[in-house]
């Protein structure tokens, strides 16, 4: 698929942006920019696409994207329910890398935010304490003005080049296809196995949504994505699961299926293969890591 460019207004008198959101559907699509995003999910979770890399995103997240790395956010059906009356607050900033001139990151002093602003081209995740730190400056950036938006920014960098707990989240080898024909439809892929991974998907019902023959359709998914479709599928499946495991409210042998899994002994293999941990012991480090989920 060939994501879409996403023109970033900055406003006249600023030279990067930075906004909040309350709706889910904002930029929710597979998109890239020439600008780094810097996204505080205050409140809301789903699913990130960033790259080839595929997890849930939670409240209180904090994640990079490097310039023209394309992304996609997708939230959370309760989102978009009249009903759960789910609320969204999201923070985000888009500069350019050069925006303060060319040689700025070239000084001596910066040689660290220059480090981490590359590794943002494979984006990042920052956990640890670092996170409330950083949701800090986020916020008084929403409202700062003059030289002080820029000094905030900067601050926000270094704490990030500082932390010893980023995540890098595209894999090395993962080339973003930014000059692809417009007609190719990944995010309608993305979106349909989001909305089926419980249940068979056929790739013949695939291949008819990208438009192209059956025996065609993984050859063509795997050159966009970097990744088979079966594995990806497994990504989602993961994803649901670990999701599950957090909100610690159904048993083990029900949440295998509510994750699309047809028997628990391939719920437990494909899970321990795509997170190294079983299901329990990934519970019991969340849990280890984050004692006070369980009284939010």
């Amino acid at each position: 698929m060939k994501p879409q460019l996403l023109k970033v207004s900055a406003g006249p008198a600023q030279s990067f942006s930075v906004r909040q959101d309350m709706a889910p559907c904002i930029n929710n699509r597979w998109h890239y920019h020439p600008e780094v995003e810097l996204i505080h999910f205050e409140k809301g979770s789903g699913t990130q696409f960033i790259g080839d890399n595929i997890r849930q995103f939670k409240t209180g997240d904090i994640v990079m994207v490097g310039a023209y790395l394309p992304h996609y956010w997708r939230f959370d059906d309760m989102y978009f329910s009249q009903e759960d009356h789910a609320a969204v607050d999201i923070r985000v900033a888009h500069f350019c890398e050069n925006f303060w001139g060319n040689d700025f990151l070239q000084l001596p002093e910066n040689k660290m935010i220059k480090t981490v602003l590359e590794k943002a081209r494979r984006g990042i995740q920052i956990t640890g304490k670092a996170k409330k730190v950083i949701a800090g400056i986020m916020e008084e950036l929403l409202t700062a003005g003059g030289a002080k938006r820029i000094f905030l920014l900067m601050e926000a960098l270094n704490v990030i080049a500082e932390c010893d707990h980023v995540n890098s989240l595209s894999s090395i080898g993962f080339s973003p296809n930014v000059e692809e024909s417009r007609n190719d439809c990944i995010n309608v892929i993305y979106e349909y196995s989001l909305a089926n991974f419980k249940n068979k998907i056929h790739m013949g019902e695939l291949a008819d949504l990208a438009g192209i023959s059956p025996k065609s359709f993984c050859r063509y998914f795997k050159s966009r994505t970097h990744k088979t479709y079966s594995k990806f599928l497994l990504e989602i499946k993961v994803g649901q699961a670990c999701k599950l495991l957090i909100e610690n409210k159904l048993p083990l042998k029900q949440l295998c299926y509510e994750s699309g899994f047809n028997n628990f002994a391939n719920f437990h293999k494909y899970f321990k293969l795509i997170t190294g941990k079983s299901p329990l012991n990934y519970q019991k480090e969340f849990i280890r890591t984050n004692p006070k989920f369980l009284y939010e």
